[in-house]
């Protein structure tokens, strides 16, 4: 898994989120963020190892995704780390 391709699952993921007002307003609810902060930071890896992690705890919404943008579930795991580890890298620069 590399940068590129974490970004781009990650981003596919918000844009998915983000195309039902449900599935977007859940998001925002149990992470916290704000649609300013969320609009903001949308690239950063903070954001997007949430968004990742979000798909993760709800098995049925992440099988939806997957299967409607052709990324095997299997790859999600390994975007949200790397993701995660850009974040932590980045906290402690």
């Amino acid at each position: 898994m590399d940068a590129d391709q974490a970004e781009t699952i990650a981003l596919s993921a918000l844009a998915f989120l983000a195309e039902d007002a449900l599935r977007l307003g859940r998001f925002l609810a149990l992470t916290g963020l704000g649609p300013d902060e969320l609009r903001n930071e949308a690239r950063s890896p903070r954001i997007l190892a949430a968004v990742l992690n979000h798909l993760m705890g709800d098995e049925s919404l992440l099988l939806v995704f997957c299967a409607s943008h052709a990324i095997a579930p299997e790859l999600i795991g390994p975007a949200h780390d790397h993701l995660d580890r850009r974040q932590r890298d980045n906290a402690t620069s």
